[in-house]
């Protein structure tokens, strides 16, 4: 449970409150895409993005209606293909930017990256206004946010200058584990925002997997929480 799950649960808790949401699904394995149902035969943001040479579809073309107020752009695994041709192309850090600069209607468009820092991410970081970043409450998990916070300070200085971390989402979180109370109190102690805090949950994945909200518990509650937090931000960012 991580970022699809937060993903979905954040999209549909912004899209209850009256906001009107878009998903981008950038990670090659589609597992947002896949969770929510969409088949993206008809268009995905590899189309768009394209690789080398410019894609053949707009970023409107694709997109596909989920729920109430709630749209997706769909992955299809032939992204991996266009992240290994963007290295030859001009500008290519700024392709998603430019996609997403067409579209109009939308108070939040949340983007759903691979796990790793290569340039289909370094496009959804010059494209955003903010940054919410799951982290596995233990050793591993903060040495992974420290590196992906120092390279975020590299894209801030060199693509996107007005980008906000709006903070650590701690994720799979047992308050009983001696090791996650530690991490937690580090991450605080180091002066990096604790967004949330996510407890761990079969019932999360499973609900997750089937594309939808988790529906009540402790979890629902913490979903809530973060998308409140997000909505106050949303209110306060500056216009693009």
């Amino acid at each position: 449970m991580g970022k699809t799950t937060t993903a979905i649960n954040l999209a549909y808790g912004l899209a209850s409150m009256g906001r009107r949401v878009l998903l981008c699904d950038l990670d090659p394995q589609a597992s947002l895409s896949m969770a929510l149902g969409i088949d993206p035969e008809a268009g995905s943001l590899a189309d768009v993005i394209g690789g080398a040479t410019p894609g053949r579809l707009s970023m409107a073309a694709i997109i596909q209606p989920i729920a109430a107020g709630l749209d997706l752009a769909p992955a299809a695994l032939d992204l991996a293909g266009c992240e290994l041709g963007l290295t030859a192309r001009m500008g290519r850090e700024s392709v998603l930017k430019k996609a997403l600069a067409g579209l109009g209607g939308y108070d939040a468009i949340l983007l759903d990256c691979p796990p790793s820092l290569g340039l289909l991410v370094v496009n959804a970081l010059t494209a955003a206004h903010g940054v919410i970043a799951p982290v596995a409450p233990d050793k591993l998990g903060l040495r992974g946010l420290a590196l992906f916070l120092g390279s975020l300070e590299n894209i801030k200085a060199e693509l996107n200058p007005g980008l906000a971390v709006l903070g650590a989402l701690v994720c799979k979180f047992e308050r009983r584990v001696t090791l996650h109370q530690a991490a937690l109190s580090e991450l605080q102690a180091g002066g990096v925002p604790v967004l949330g805090v996510i407890g761990k949950s079969v019932t999360a994945a499973a609900s997750a997997g089937n594309g939808q909200p988790i529906a009540g518990g402790d979890l629902a509650g913490q979903y809530k929480a973060l998308a409140l937090e997000v909505d106050k931000w949303l209110k306060t960012k500056p216009a693009a």
